[in-house]
């Protein structure tokens, strides 16, 4: 892990770089073929990667009630209690983002203009399968789709070898309200939302996490008319600790930043040249009680902390890298919150670690990476709705603003604009006569 001391202002952009994924044109070609494949050859496709990628040899996609009974049963009594709790977290946070009235306003005498929000109808959420059955984001993307009024909920999962889905996926995907649920994984799954299948409809909206071939299989996505939740790369965290943070609360927030997987960065920014040399010690020392070591070791070389001279330079670094998450373990941290302006999700000190936000505090771990924050907000209930605006003008509208509209659009030279105000203008004025 990198220790860089008070880094000089032209060393910074190079600091604010994440790690770099290679064969990236490989990986292009690569997704660009699953996708054309399966646009052809559907349902077929389908099983034929998943006998390929898990060794599966499925006869049907669709996961059947029975499926799900079985699910339910395996799951304990203490998983489920946690699960109830984490769902109801998540309801009430992103119930309370609602939009509880249409925007209306009336613009001139006569000119009213509206917005509504409006669910998006048909949503698709994929769930990697992989190193963990990451049943916490079902949760996190299922919960907003059925409090936003979306009326079909597709989630796509790959099954293990045995052709069977994580049971606690089933599970949560249950409480949560998934319509259907699909055992396909990988880009494949991205292309069957895309373009749907014999079995898989296609969807208006693809959200949900990825390795490389799923996160460029849903930026192809959106070259054929399926909007995804946001462009992401590896997950992160940004540490930002003073004297008096405890070193183990900082250690094991990289250590579970370094969980995710091995392209995963942990940064710690400080101005405490003692936390800066007790840090390395203490996170070998945390490492060694770990399971994962291997994958967090990997994780831990793209790592680094970082020395600065005051405050200001550290809200300084913080938002030009624009964390994913971002953690502030510092006497000042609720002054110092105000003060950031890019970030996926902010925890408030000591005892805000970024387990809670991915697990059950409610607000969602689906966050932009990749200094995405700097553009893009987290999944929110927002994310599966859109707004339409409505405007209603009556022959008072029309007459207060009509000559606007006619000198504007004459000036664009768009005539036709103009007459279709012209001929309802004349009209007014010949019924008054």
């Amino acid at each position: 892990m990198e220790i860089i001391r008070y880094p000089s202002r032209d060393s910074r952009n190079a600091l604010l770089q994440r790690p770099l994924a290679d064969k990236a044109r490989e990986v292009t070609d690569t997704v660009t073929s699953i996708m054309d494949d399966v646009k052809r050859n559907g349902d077929e496709a389908l099983m034929r990667y998943e006998m390929k990628f898990t060794g599966a040899q499925l006869d049907r996609l669709e996961v059947t009630p029975e499926e799900i009974d079985e699910a339910e049963s395996l799951v304990s009594d203490e998983l489920r209690d946690a699960i109830a709790m984490a769902r109801e977290n998540i309801a009430a946070f992103h119930r309370a983002q609602v939009m509880s009235q249409p925007v209306k306003v009336t613009t001139q005498p006569g000119v009213t203009c509206e917005q509504r929000a409006v669910p998006i109808d048909r949503v698709g959420l994929y769930i990697p399968g992989g190193n963990s059955p990451l049943f916490s984001t079902v949760l996190m993307l299922a919960v907003p789709a059925r409090i936003a009024g979306c009326r079909d909920i597709i989630l796509c999962t790959p099954a293990g070898k045995d052709g069977k889905v994580h049971p606690a996926i089933l599970y949560a995907a249950k409480a949560a309200g998934v319509s259907r649920i699909y055992k396909t994984g990988g880009a494949q799954a991205i292309a069957a939302m895309t373009f749907g299948t014999e079995s898989i409809p296609k969807v208006y909206k693809i959200f949900g996490p990825g390795n490389r071939y799923v996160m460029e299989a849903k930026q192809q996505a959106t070259m054929h008319g399926v909007a995804i939740d946001m462009p992401a790369g590896p997950s992160e965290v940004l540490v930002i600790a003073d004297d008096e943070a405890n070193p183990e609360f900082v250690a094991a927030d990289f250590l579970s930043q370094a969980e995710h997987g091995p392209d995963s960065q942990s940064i710690l920014l400080t101005t405490s040249l003692r936390l800066t040399d007790r840090l390395p010690e203490v996170i070998e020392r945390l490492l060694s009680t770990l399971p994962r070591r291997d994958m967090m070791n990997r994780s831990l070389e793209h790592s680094r902390i970082i020395l600065l001279g005051d405050m200001d330079e550290v809200m300084e670094f913080s938002n030009d890298y624009a964390p994913e998450h971002l953690i502030i373990n510092h006497r000042d941290a609720r002054s110092l919150c105000n003060r950031v302006t890019n970030a996926g999700s902010v925890f408030i000190g000591p005892y805000s670690p970024e387990s809670a936000g991915d697990y059950a505090s409610g607000t969602n771990h689906t966050l932009p990476t990749s200094g995405y924050a700097r553009s893009y907000s987290g999944v929110n209930i927002d994310s599966f709705t859109k707004k339409i605006t409505f405007q209603e003008l009556t022959p008072e509208g029309i007459k207060s603003i009509g000559h606007a509209v006619e000198t504007m659009s004459e000036n664009e030279d768009l005539m036709a604009h103009k007459l279709a105000v012209t001929l309802r203008l004349n009209s007014i004025e010949n019924n008054a006569k």
